[in-house]
């Protein structure tokens, strides 16, 4: 009797925290919701001070984006300076339903495969290589990934030196997962590809950074034995 009553209030427990959680996140999915609704007005009328509220908020991770896509840093500011410049001047065209960091990041993306065209550079839309195995991968979502655990046990500098080595194409969906926090429907969105494409090239570029920190690791090992 008293192990039910137990068993029934710890169920009654975890039901109350679960629909709990889900409170939450249906508030912070609504509240996002909002805020780019909030955006989109405030592009259609050139708030400035929006705008300046939005590079301040996105500023270092558009930067970010864009150094990992070109991997030059002088191409990837002029590229951040003509990506702000399509916000003011096409801001009409968002219109909130999606989030605004993925708008934004398709603008930037855009910008870069318009200047590999122009430069003859490894193009972003060249990304889906022939050879490419297009064959579905079911994405873990429990615990953290291997690029997160590679980046609590090395400098931050350093887990980017080793991206900047991967394909471009393995590079971006790395950088949007894991550093931007989108979700592979978004990172489709993105990147104009097949879901099954963007998880493909998620777990390939997982396993090619992992010999690559590994041997950074080694390298650093080495240097502090020989120091």
């Amino acid at each position: 009797m008293a192990q039910t009553l137990t068993g029934g209030l710890v169920r009654g427990a975890r039901a109350g925290i679960g629909a709990d959680t889900a409170s939450i996140e249906a508030e912070r999915i609504a509240e996002l919701q909002r805020e780019n609704l909030a955006i989109a007005k405030g592009l259609k009328r050139n708030d400035p001070e929006l705008l300046d509220k939005l590079i301040e908020m996105y500023q270092h991770r558009l930067l970010r984006y864009l150094l990992f896509l070109t991997g030059k840093r002088e191409v990837a500011e002029d590229l951040f300076q003509e990506t702000w410049m399509r916000v003011l001047l096409r801001g009409a065209q968002y219109n909130g339903k999606a989030r605004f960091d993925t708008w934004l990041f398709t603008i930037a993306r855009n910008l870069v495969i318009d200047l590999s065209r122009k430069r003859q550079m490894a193009s972003l839309d060249e990304m889906s290589e022939t050879g490419e195995d297009e064959r579905p991968f079911e994405v873990a979502i429990d615990g953290p990934s291997p690029l997160e655990q590679f980046a609590t046990r090395e400098d931050r500098a350093e887990v980017a030196e080793v991206l900047l080595k991967l394909e471009p194409n393995y590079r971006e969906v790395l950088t949007l997962r894991f550093h931007e926090e989108m979700s592979l429907e978004e990172i489709a969105s993105v990147t104009r590809a097949p879901l099954s494409t963007v998880k493909s090239r998620l777990y390939r570029g997982l396993a090619a950074l992992k010999p690559e920190v590994e041997q950074l690791r080694r390298t650093h090992l080495k240097g502090s034995v020989t120091g």
